[in-house]
């Protein structure tokens, strides 16, 4: 938001060409431009209507926001266009007359902000302004300086950028296989929580023998070589 309100009226011939009248040649991107005599007039009437005339420090801010805005593309692609574009600049600011004995000085400013001087804390990518003293509720104002009674600043992005969310840390759980034996299936292990005796434990763990298994076992221990015992 810069001023108020811009007028209705179009100042016209306000072009930004290699007249016979240029005032100076500078770069606005990758453009070379001659700027005329009405441009130099675009933008000392924006300078003046819109910054306190006694401080050349707010005037070549307010100088460097017109050019800010004509280089960044945004907007039109002339001086008085740029000044002109309707509901951004101080009503009537190409039609006034600008009656104060500041003016020489006014002009001057204008003429040194076309041939390349900015105000050091209006960097490029600031294009508002408005009066100081005023609050807005807006969080994506940032202002860089106050000169000649207004407020610069430049507008940023409200929500911050959203970093991606960390990988979640893997468990490793760690485990060793049970060994198994030969020719027995592996079951699901058993849990005794409690015994109601000593000889329920040990009838739950002792060995079953079928009378098969125990012919084979008793053959087994008689063919060592070793006394048997009645």
């Amino acid at each position: 938001m810069v001023g108020v309100v811009a007028s209705p009226f179009f100042m016209s011939g306000c072009t930004t060409s290699n007249g016979a009248d240029g005032v100076t040649t500078s770069s606005v991107g990758t453009k070379s431009y001659a700027y005329t005599a009405k441009d130099k007039e675009c933008l000392a009437r924006a300078m003046f209507f819109e910054s306190n005339r006694s401080s050349r420090d707010g005037l070549v801010a307010v100088g460097s926001v017109v050019m800010n805005r004509l280089k960044s593309g945004q907007y039109a692609d002339t001086v008085c266009g740029v000044v002109g574009q309707k509901n951004q600049f101080a009503p009537g600011v190409l039609s006034r007359r600008m009656d104060s004995k500041a003016l020489p000085d006014v002009q001057a400013a204008a003429e040194a902000v076309l041939k390349g001087e900015r105000h050091p804390k209006v960097a490029p990518n600031v294009m508002f302004f408005h009066t100081a003293g005023l609050k807005f509720p807006y969080k994506n104002m940032h202002y860089t300086t106050v000169a000649g009674g207004n407020a610069f600043y430049e507008k940023r992005g409200r929500k911050p950028a959203k970093l991606p969310a960390a990988p979640e840390a893997e468990t490793m759980v760690a485990s060793a296989d049970k060994p198994t034996l030969p020719g027995v299936e592996d079951s699901a292990p058993t849990t005794v929580a409690s015994a109601s005796s000593d000889a329920a434990l040990a009838s739950a763990m002792s060995f079953q023998a079928s009378p098969k298994q125990a012919e084979a076992i008793g053959a087994l221990i008689a063919s060592q070589d070793r006394p048997m015992n009645d």
